[in-house]
């Protein structure tokens, strides 16, 4: 299975819109089923440098593949 890696912190509201967003693409009988892992960049100041005016951002572990946000459902095809 796919581990997605979804890159966010607390108190971002873009973060709540993208995690719904996700959770839809995964509810469609034709998606590709991944695992989600948070990751609350506020806890590594590299993350925070990489991510901070960014997130959030979602990348696949696999591959390495990332996209932040806005993001769609086709956005998030190309991370597989």
């Amino acid at each position: 299975m796919n581990r997605l890696i979804f890159y966010t912190t607390s108190g971002c509201h873009l973060c709540e819109h993208a995690v719904v967003l996700l959770q839809e693409y995964a509810a469609q009988p034709d998606s590709a089923q991944f695992d989600l892992e948070e990751v609350d960049i506020s806890t590594d100041e590299h993350l925070v440098e990489l991510y901070g005016i960014r997130i959030p951002v979602v990348k696949n572990s696999a591959n390495e593949k990332e996209i932040g946000w806005p993001f769609s459902f086709e956005d998030i095809t190309t991370l597989f």
